[in-house]
């Protein structure tokens, strides 16, 4: 033993300007199914048990830039979603309400953006 208390990583939250619709565009994306809504809070919960994905309003929200740049506000925090077929599942997400992003960093990854400036990568 090393004293160290056991920690688990529940979940990952991303800020938007409203919880709720963002949590919204998720569900749409991954199938995952809503676990907790509260006011400004909305957790969706992975179907294999893993780390869920939580969404807080936040009022001062300020949309990320991808690329970064020195003067604009950087993104935190990115998803990486494996896929099957980059074609396929990119048609999906833009379906869901995702953009392409216009850099495009590594051929075989496709970063998107959420509705609210949030990067995501599919991979294969």
């Amino acid at each position: 033993m090393d004293g160290r208390p056991r920690m688990t990583v529940e979940g990952i939250v991303l800020d938007a300007p409203d919880a709720n619709e963002l949590a919204a565009f998720y569900q749409r994306l991954l199938g995952w199914t809503v676990v907790e809504d509260k006011p400004d809070w909305v957790k969706l919960g992975a179907p294999d048990g893993g780390p869920g994905l939580s969404f807080q309003t936040e009022q001062n929200y300020a949309r990320p830039v991808w690329p970064s740049t020195p003067d604009r506000p950087q993104m935190s925090v990115h998803l990486d979603i494996q896929v099957d077929d980059l074609d396929v599942a990119g048609t999906h997400a833009e379906k869901a309400g995702a953009t392409l992003a216009e850099f495009q960093p590594q051929a075989h990854v496709r970063v998107y953006l959420d509705p609210v400036g949030h990067p995501f990568c599919l991979f294969l």
